[in-house]
């Protein structure tokens, strides 16, 4: 029998704590045929049911009204084709255990985002991305998954099987169905070199082409108050030969980076007018250093200093001017910003609601500390960002509404035509997603 509890974890909150929900029980299938069962039982009944990961969004998307249903225990067979470099996982597997089976067979993603405690399902499915103008998110690693759908259904999809669906689903928040099943395209296991060094931020500016083009990730930080960004350089590489040394590792990593930053953080929160200086001095602790490193090793990193989030896609050649608006902005806020700016790139793709759809994306990252206020400066960036063609992150703060969205993403109307087809009955549907996608 499909298995659930009312007692145990009835109530929910994401990563940042500024999402909560509860419900009167939680269901936790092993099986497909359960997570069937309790899909065609919630319809029979006229309930609904909304599947939750590890609770790396920032927004409600993973806040329903109706039962929560947590993959952590499907089994599914993980299947790894050496040959075909292709490994089939179940979606509730987090992307570090992930990046640790493949390792174990010499494989490797192409790229990674910063963190890695997302779900699979979760990760491809608010388009979580990493940076490098040559690739595209996670969701463009998909070669085929199996979504159950909101009669019951049990969809195989790919580029060649059900197509459609496969265009709408790799990034759909939840809103077609229950991935269960995931089927990713690796590459060879691999090397970084990383190269993080300070820098002046109209320097990196006018380097940025150059940058882009040159190297196979590139991404930096810009501090507030300052002229100073962290810039990121990572390229592949044959030999792991210049290893981080485990000291400085955790010196940089762990006790600057998370211990001393979340102590000046609460410093800034308490007294605000600090936060310049604060900033300032930021950027001058991480000093420049070269190592190298298994992929998923130097792609992420350790996050325990908590924060909010917005983040926006924008054509790649209106990065500029955002970043123009965007100093303005905090200069003019009537409190204090603490965390730095981040600013990524990723290639063009055709998946319906990628934020990349169509298009070379510069994504700009706005962060607050957890307790500072944040939404007069996201939503300044947010108008500022719409104007120029901004797609907002699906698992990030914004305030974007069905209407507004709808114009920017061309294949908007399949995506709906697609949803209605698979979820008649509403079963995934959300007030915050009714909002949303209308």
């Amino acid at each position: 029998m499909p298995r659930s509890s009312a007692a145990d974890a009835t109530t929910w909150s994401n990563w940042a704590g500024n999402q909560h929900s509860a419900t009167a029980a939680v269901l936790r299938p092993t099986t497909v045929a359960e997570v069937v069962e309790q899909v065609r039982s919630a319809a029979e009944a006229g309930a609904r049911i909304r599947p939750v990961g590890s609770g790396h969004s920032f927004t409600p998307v993973a806040v329903g009204d109706g039962s929560r249903m947590d993959l952590a225990e499907l089994a599914i067979d993980v299947r790894v084709d050496i040959d075909r470099r292709l490994v089939t996982v179940p979606a509730g597997m987090t992307l570090r255990q992930l990046n640790s089976l493949l390792a174990d067979h010499q494989l490797a993603l192409p790229n990674l985002g910063d963190i890695d405690a997302q779900t699979v399902a979760g990760a491809i499915s608010t388009g979580t991305h990493g940076t490098g103008a040559a690739y595209g998110g996670l969701a463009t690693f998909v070669a085929a998954l199996t979504l159950v759908t909101g009669t019951g259904e049990v969809l195989h999809c790919s580029a060649e099987e059900h197509p459609e669906v496969f265009d709408a689903a790799r990034i759909s928040l939840g809103a077609l169905g229950v991935l269960v099943e995931v089927t990713l395209r690796c590459v060879d296991a691999f090397v970084l070199r990383a190269h993080e060094r300070p820098a002046a931020l109209d320097t990196v500016l006018t380097d940025l082409p150059d940058l882009v083009g040159t190297h196979d990730h590139v991404e930096f930080f810009w501090f507030p108050y300052s002229r100073r960004v962290q810039l990121k350089v990572n390229d592949r590489v044959p030999a792991d030969d210049r290893p981080l040394p485990r000291w400085r590792g955790w010196l940089d990593d762990d006790f600057l980076a998370n211990t001393v930053f979340a102590g000046a953080c609460r410093l800034g929160r308490a007294v605000p007018a600090l936060a310049p200086t604060i900033s300032a001095l930021s950027a001058r602790a991480l000093s420049e250093r070269v190592y190298t490193g298994r992929s998923d090793a130097v792609f992420c990193s350790p996050r325990r200093v908590r924060f909010v989030e917005m983040e926006y896609a924008l054509p790649r050649d209106a990065l500029p001017e955002a970043l123009h608006a965007l100093r303005r902005i905090i200069d003019r806020l009537p409190f204090r910003v603490l965390f730095p700016v981040e600013v990524r790139f990723t290639a063009a793709d055709d998946i319906w609601l990628s934020h990349s759809y169509g298009r070379e994306s510069a994504y700009v990252a706005l962060h607050q500390y957890l307790g500072m206020p944040y939404e007069p400066y996201f939503r300044a960036f947010e108008q500022v960002a719409t104007e120029l063609g901004g797609r907002p992150h699906w698992g990030k703060l914004h305030w974007r509404e069905a209407d507004s969205l709808a114009e920017a993403y061309p294949r908007w109307q399949d995506f709906q035509r697609i949803r209605t087809h698979l979820d008649p009955h509403h079963l995934f549907t959300t007030p915050y997603l009714s909002t949303l996608l209308g």
